[in-house]
C-alpha cells in the first residue's frame, strides 16, 4: 500500500469515528421525538401507515407528508417516502397503489 493510499484509507476510518463520536455527543430533543401511543419510537413508515389507518382511504404522498408534519412534526422526504412505498406495494406487503402516487394500506382482515 502506497502513502496515498494509506492517507486515505486514515481519511475514511477517522471520519467513521467522528460520526460515531457526534451521534454520542448529539442531544436529543424529547419534545421532537416520534412515539407512539405505546411509547416507543415511530420510524418513517410506521408514521405513514398510521396516517392511512386514520384516514381510512388512499391518500396521495403530498398530504400524507403535510399530515406527518402537522400531527408528528416530522419533515419527511418526498422521493423517499415515495421509493419506500413504492418497494413496499412491489412485494406485496402492507401497501397498495391506487393512483400515481396515491397509497393505501392492504385490506388486512
Amino acid at each position: 500500500m502506497d502513502t496515498n493510499e494509506w492517507a486515505k484509507l486514515q481519511e475514511e476510518l477517522l471520519k467513521a469515528q467522528l460520526a460515531v463520536i457526534r451521534g454520542h455527543l448529539r442531544k436529543v430533543d424529547p419534545t421532537r421525538e416520534r412515539k407512539s401511543s405505546q411509547g416507543e419510537r415511530m420510524s418513517h413508515m410506521s408514521i405513514a401507515t398510521d396516517i392511512l389507518k386514520a384516514a381510512g382511504t388512499p391518500l396521495h404522498v403530498s398530504e400524507i407528508i403535510q399530515r406527518a408534519q402537522e400531527q408528528y412534526d416530522i419533515a419527511l422526504d418526498r422521493e423517499s417516502l415515495v421509493s419506500a412505498l413504492v418497494k413496499k406495494v412491489k412485494r406485496g406487503v402492507v401497501f397498495n397503489r391506487t393512483a400515481p402516487n396515491t397509497f393505501g394500506l392492504k385490506d388486512l382482515s
